[in-house]
């Protein structure tokens, strides 16, 4: 078969993801917060965009509003949300100019520019203080231990490889060669840091983080001592017998050092988590009224986004401009009204689904977590008929505030587990079973796993002792052997398992 070069011509149809339809999924998907920076970046680029004052609005515009905000219904003119029905090698929106110049109203008179507002600084108590971290928390004690120069280059190095828990995370060997130093020198400067505040310091394991918060010499407490220094993983398996044995003390003896060691902290740097706190700001707002939920959008701190009137009446007389100044208006024009459409489009969607994920789960709403039901994307795209990639995106990041508390969106999305009638039920409800499961049960005698798929049994849930260890881990309770409580220290009181 001979090779040769030809031409042919080939006609396909592909989808294309155009810019704006990128932006409208990317709202989707955005939190609260995050879209509040996206609306504050995109009116800080397009000179178009403006944020309306509530004072402006007048009771015309917030009544206009209320019609825009209030529950979308399912008929009518709704559009698709962004990505449904493979709109997305579209063609793009041409805009009626004219008829939207006319059917606008401009609030205020025509000025080019506005004068400058000098405002005033805002007061120095309304300033964030500076957070107190560990290594900063070290660096002042360290200038405080009137050290020599070649020492405290050592104790800021040792410092600066201390982890967010406060252990040392290099060798002594590699800051010595670091600083081209002899090793017994950064021994000497580190045990200077290491009785510094907290307690327990630029440790290198966990073993020497115990041992520097013995409250005395290591002489007068010997049985403390020998059992963090040789038995600490026979502590951690509550193995008393072994460590009685090899200590030749009682179990009484080692039940004591076991309940000191237990006061110690074995993470002395938790105390200065530089992380700042994630706060949670719902997005949608779940009421009861009646015998009805009532949903109510969170608009509180969103900006009310206009078309600049300077804009607007810079195009009722395009004589006035150049080509270019009007290409460029109408460019930025185009861009600010899908952009706000787009924040349209994310409301209606978010409240439809979140008025669909009610229908589904009114039990759990009226009577708790034992009443959750299985769910799945599938099932909400179908009941507001749209795509699952969208429901994913939407529910991506968002809270709700519900009676039974505040949610993530993706919570209400769990598998079902068979029980014994043919029903299911939802692997949260499990979990919270198993929860409560290990909370009665008799610390002394703790159940096993299987025991636990056992008793679950008996409330017709089918669980294989497999999953039962998972959701235990998931939970973050220990194994039976690890739960299990000394006789001695269980008698007259009341017990709860750890978890």
């Amino acid at each position: 078969m001979a090779l040769e070069i030809r031409q042919n011509l080939k006609l396909t149809q592909t989808l294309i993801m155009t810019q704006k339809l990128q932006q409208a999924i990317k709202l989707l998907q955005l939190s609260r917060m995050e879209l509040l920076d996206e609306i504050h970046q995109v009116l800080e680029t397009n000179p178009v965009l403006e944020e309306q004052n509530y004072e402006e609005r007048g009771e015309e515009g917030r009544e206009r509003e209320e019609e825009t905000w209030a529950a979308p219904g399912r008929e009518g003119e709704e559009e698709a949300a962004p990505g449904e029905n493979g709109d997305a090698g579209g063609k793009t929106e041409e805009w009626d100019w004219d008829a939207f110049l006319k059917d606008q109203t401009l609030t205020s008179d025509f000025r080019e520019f506005r004068e400058y507002e000098e405002r005033e600084a805002p007061p120095y108590e309304n300033l964030n203080a500076q957070k107190t971290t560990l290594k900063s928390h070290l660096m002042w004690q360290l200038r405080l231990a009137d050290l020599d120069e070649e020492s405290e280059k050592i104790g800021i190095l040792i410092i600066g490889n201390l982890d967010p828990d406060g252990y040392l995370r290099a060798t002594v060997e590699e800051i010595a060669q670091e600083l081209e130093v002899a090793p017994n020198r950064v021994e000497e400067v580190l045990r200077t840091i290491q009785g510094f505040d907290p307690v327990g310091v630029a440790a290198r394991d966990l073993r020497e983080c115990l041992l520097l918060q013995l409250p005395g010499r290591k002489d007068e407490d010997p049985v403390l001592a020998a059992v963090i220094d040789r038995h600490l993983t026979n502590l951690a398996n509550r193995n008393y017998q072994a460590i009685a044995r090899d200590l030749k003390v009682s179990l009484e003896e080692v039940y004591r050092v076991s309940e000191a060691i237990a006061r110690f902290n074995p993470r002395p740097g938790s105390a200065f988590d530089s992380e700042d706190p994630a706060y949670i700001n719902p997005d949608v707002y779940l009421q009861k009224v009646g015998d009805e939920y009532v949903i109510i959008m969170n608009e509180d701190g969103l900006p009310k986004l206009r078309i600049s009137s300077f804009y607007l009446e810079a195009l009722r007389h395009p004589e006035k401009l150049s080509e270019a100044a009007r290409g460029y208006i109408q460019k930025h024009l185009d861009n600010a009204l899908w952009f706000i459409r787009s924040i349209h489009q994310r409301q209606r969607t978010l409240y439809l689904v979140a008025e669909s994920i009610i229908r589904f789960q009114q039990d759990f709403l009226d009577h708790g977590l034992a009443q959750l039901r299985p769910l799945t994307l599938r099932q909400v795209a179908e009941d507001v008929q749209m795509h699952e990639s969208t429901i994913s995106r939407v529910t991506t990041g968002k809270y709700i505030h519900t009676p039974q508390g505040v949610f993530d969106l993706k919570y209400f999305f769990n598998s079902g587990i068979n029980m014994a009638l043919g029903d299911q039920i939802a692997s949260e409800s499990v979990k919270e079973k198993i929860r409560q499961i290990v909370q009665t049960e008799n610390p002394e005698q703790p159940l096993s796993d299987q025991e636990i798929a056992d008793k679950l049994r008996q409330d017709n849930v089918i669980i294989a002792r497999r999953t039962v260890a998972k959701y235990r881990g998931m939970l973050g309770v220990l194994s039976s052997s690890k739960r299990k409580r000394p006789a001695h220290r269980s008698k007259g009181a009341n017990h709860r398992p750890a978890l």
